[in-house]
């Protein structure tokens, strides 16, 4: 299915997919887990760590391809209105197919009534599928958004950053800084701390990849996205956190997205909904992504 496309009339920056401006946070922690290390072996100690801490982060994605599946725990947080918003999101992810299921919680009021129902999200290469959308989608019904046309290429958008996304990013790592071992979940790991150059990064992503971190190198208002990022001993990633930066008609607004993985080798299963059951119709609420400023609208059915 293709989703239609449409442009607001301008005026205000307008909620975004999730129904929140900008969507959210630093978590802090979440249980460990072994598994296979997968990625061919590739090691990281305090010797490669500083001898080549841009290499150790370039390789990132491909050793995540080579672990497999994982567990993920996710956060967003923004503030909007001078109120510091936080979306949270837990689920798993499959590396090698780039699929992953996710459930995104909401916090109280952003949609606009106290309580709302968990968002389930699916994860693919060029599309995100979301059920529980709200905003008068039935709630039997996923919506489907094509994130290659999504000028941040869903960074931000579903308010999940999507784990290989995240990894793919390092690709483009810069003036990398390897800041120490610490430990995460009671495991060693490394922390490195740089800026990832949006347009370096998809020049060398996966091609599943690439389209959308093309799209993200041209809509954020600076290619150069600070992040922090700690690999374990056997150069996976374990935690990402990136300071996304746009601008709407008002100051600039930051996003911190962090992204936390843990459980290697969980097995993943991911199924896309048939045709039938994705919704077609309008959505009620008008709404710009993050970042593109008034004027520049979501896909119909974002």
């Amino acid at each position: 299915m293709v989703v239609q496309q449409h442009r607001s009339g301008g005026g205000a920056l307008a909620v975004c997919a999730l129904a929140v401006v900008g969507v959210m946070a630093a978590a802090s922690g979440c249980s460990g887990g072994g598994g296979d290390t997968g990625g061919g072996g590739t090691v990281v100690d305090e010797r490669a760590a500083t001898a080549d801490p841009a290499g150790a982060l370039h390789r990132a994605a491909a050793v995540l391809a080579g672990a497999g599946g994982a567990r993920a725990r996710t956060s967003m947080e923004s503030a909007v209105g001078g109120t510091r918003v936080t979306v949270r999101g837990h689920g798993t992810y499959d590396f090698r197919r780039q699929l992953g299921r996710m459930k995104v919680v909401l916090p109280k009021d952003v949609a606009g009534q106290d309580e709302h129902l968990p968002i389930t999200e699916l994860l693919t290469p060029g599309a995100l599928y979301m059920k529980n959308r709200g905003a008068g989608v039935p709630p039997d019904k996923w919506v489907r958004v094509d994130t290659t046309a999504l000028a941040d290429g869903n960074l931000v958008t579903g308010g999940v950053t999507d784990p290989m996304a995240a990894a793919e990013l390092l690709r483009g790592a810069r003036a990398v800084a390897y800041v120490g071992s610490s430990e995460l979940a009671g495991e060693r790991v490394w922390h490195f701390r740089g800026t990832a150059d949006l347009a370096a990064a998809a020049r060398g992503a996966s091609p599943r990849t690439r389209r959308a971190l093309a799209a993200a190198a041209k809509g954020f208002s600076t290619g150069a996205v600070p992040f922090d990022a700690y690999l374990d001993d056997a150069g996976r990633l374990r935690k990402v956190r990136y300071r996304f930066s746009y601008v709407t008609e008002g100051p600039p607004v930051e996003v911190v997205s962090t992204t936390l993985l843990y459980g290697f080798g969980t097995a993943v299963t991911v199924e896309l909904p048939a045709d039938g059951d994705i919704y077609t119709g309008e959505i009620r609420q008008p709404r710009t992504l993050p970042g593109t400023g008034p004027g520049r609208a979501l896909p119909e059915g974002a």
